[in-house]
């Protein structure tokens, strides 16, 4: 709550002014009453015509005041909200992309957009009633019991039941409703985690036919939720027309014992009518704060859950400037030593990994599942830090470069590829938004997908819908792959990205990146033998540590973990046969 109130701080000349205006709307609806009385007693009572239109002049005008300060007073408590809420987006969306693969491990997706849609706009309109009313009602409420009191103390104890009474509903709102909003917020998130997976996940639930089950799952977290604002609504409900029936209830006590008293010649009419107004200030400040002692527990469990996001800390961070290195003129990748276990993991994922990829050669990573080849991408791109060892790139350990430096010499290709709504050409020139059209279109050849974008009726000007579903796989993994080469990196990275393409295009895109961009260091994971067999260096990994390195005719010598994943692909004769075909490729 702390780092979210510290938001607040740069727009103090506003809440000045609020209070300015607040002070000024609390003195001219305090006197309003005075004046009505005044003209009651001594104007229509005594016939005064004069005096009725000299002070009716002076309660217009008192009036126009009034309404001017409840104006600016709005205006400028809607502004501060508003722009709190702004800087409270940006920089949640600026630390979210922040974010380490493991900062995002501590955050669900669905909680993520919560905390920055919903817990963000009730922090907004908590700030809004905070600034309107927080100070507003106090002030009337003790301003209006000293004025009634002034007005009239034999009347008092009828404003003392109606204390007593709203004091009772304000205690039933705190034990009975409070409690529930932080409940209300991880409900809620609840649902968004369901609906994403929902959404993202259904072919697979299509596929194996869970519709109903999914529907089940859901309905059982969205009834869950929805009784909670069914409770939570009704306690709302209730204390609304209990509040008009406790100023109902006091405004007929008034009338009644303000009528004995008017026949005793102890209250004028004009002053009972003024502590009448008086009478329903006190009981509508104590609303206004009922309303708001409402609304500021969720407000403050929002807070809770944004300050958590904000607060985290990240654990890829840029290096002191007066510690940064730079690159040197060749960009070989080379892995020293290199051991890595994930955050709360005692268990070693890479154990001792070494070895260097040369620009101009293909290093080629290959290993049963769960052999560690993707983390050791991560560790090349700093989307982890190695737990030991180093990971150089130019010959400075990644760790003491800037990360906008490190990623602008890497082009990666990750294994789920990518795309985001608007057209080829502009998810093209992602990396790259100064490539011409003639850029384009040599790394869509190079990516063999100029075929498929010549059929399309606006070529590069095509539409890619949300997530690239107007396209087939092979087609989203060979613009992924164009995507990176317009980049023009020094070093290339395929996590696994030839996986959905066909054998053709497989060979023909890697003969393609030879001949036109033969210099850069070439990374590939892979899973089809194919795919590496030109390979000027292959390391085999088996669960973390490198269990072979060298060519494909070598590792068949003397890799028996390697032999055995060739031969679960192809037969002796057959990889004879590929090992051939594959030495064209180079």
């Amino acid at each position: 709550m702390k780092t979210v109130f510290s938001y607040y701080r740069k727009y103090i000349p506003f809440m000045l002014i609020v209070m300015a205006a607040l002070f000024g709307q609390v003195w001219c609806e305090l006197s309003l009453p005075n004046y009505m009385s005044d003209i009651i007693n001594n104007g229509i009572v005594k016939g005064d015509m004069d005096h009725i239109r000299e002070v009716g002049t002076v309660m217009i005008l008192v009036a126009v005041l009034a309404a001017a300060c409840s104006i600016t007073g709005s205006l400028f408590a809607t502004l501060t909200a508003a722009k709190t809420a702004r800087q409270l987006r940006s920089d949640i969306f600026r630390k979210v992309t922040a974010f380490s693969a493991a900062e995002l491990d501590k955050f669900s997706t669905a909680s993520l957009i919560t905390r920055s849609t919903n817990d963000v706009q009730m922090v907004q309109q908590a700030t809004t009633m905070a600034l309107r009313m927080m100070l507003f009602a106090p002030l009337m409420g003790i301003g209006a019991v000293i004025m009634a009191l002034r007005t009239s103390v034999s009347l008092s104890w009828t404003v003392g039941l109606a204390l007593i009474c709203v004091l009772g509903l304000m205690i039933f709102s705190f034990f009975a409703i409070f409690p529930r909003f932080r409940v209300m917020q991880e409900k809620l998130d609840r649902v968004n985690l369901i609906m994403k997976e929902r959404l993202s996940g259904t072919l697979v639930v299509r596929a194996f036919m869970t519709e109903a089950k999914e529907e089940s799952r859901f309905d059982d977290a969205n009834i869950d939720l929805t009784r909670l604002y069914i409770f939570v609504n009704k306690c709302l409900a209730f204390m609304m027309p209990t509040m008009t029936f406790i100023m109902s209830g006091v405004g007929i006590l008034i009338v009644w014992a303000g009528a004995h008293l008017i026949e005793a010649d102890k209250l004028m009419i004009g002053d009972m009518l003024a502590y009448l107004q008086y009478a329903m200030h006190v009981i509508m400040s104590f609303m206004f704060i009922t309303m708001i002692f409402v609304m500021l527990p969720r407000a403050a469990v929002s807070m809770k859950r944004i300050g958590q996001v904000l607060d985290t800390k990240i654990s890829i961070t840029d290096p002191d400037s007066a510690k940064a290195v730079s690159c040197g003129p060749a960009f070989p990748v080379e892995f020293r030593n290199v051991s890595f276990s994930y955050p709360e993991s005692e268990e070693k994922v890479l154990q001792d990994i070494s070895f260097t990829a040369q620009p101009g050669q293909t290093t080629a990573i290959i290993g049963g599942t769960g052999s560690g080849k993707s983390t050791l991408i991560k560790l090349i791109t700093r989307f982890f830090d190695a737990t030991e060892g180093q990971v150089l790139l130019g010959g400075a350990d990644v760790r003491d470069l800037p990360q906008t430096e490190l990623r602008s010499h890497i082009g990666l290709v990750p294994q789920k590829g990518i795309l985001f709504s608007g057209t080829i050409e502009s998810n093209l020139r992602y990396g790259n938004e100064e490539a011409t059209e003639e850029e384009l279109v040599r790394a869509s050849e190079i990516a063999q997908a100029m075929e498929f974008i010549n059929e399309k009726p606006k070529g590069l000007k095509e539409e890619i819908a949300q997530g690239g579903t107007n396209v087939s796989g092979g087609q989203m993994q060979r613009l992924c792959i164009a995507r990176a080469l317009v980049k023009n990196p020094e070093v290339l990275v395929f996590d696994d990205s030839f996986s959905a393409l066909d054998f053709s295009t497989d060979k023909a895109l890697r003969k393609a990146l030879k001949e036109t961009i033969g210099g850069s260091t070439f990374i590939i994971v892979a899973q089809r033998i194919n795919t590496i067999l030109d390979a000027e260096q292959i390391i085999v990994l088996d669960d973390g540590k490198i269990a072979g390195k060298g060519t494909h005719d070598e590792l068949l010598a003397s890799c028996e973990i390697y032999r055995e994943i060739a031969l679960s692909q192809l037969s002796e004769e057959e990889l004879g046969k590929v090992a051939d075909s594959g030495k064209e490729v180079n």
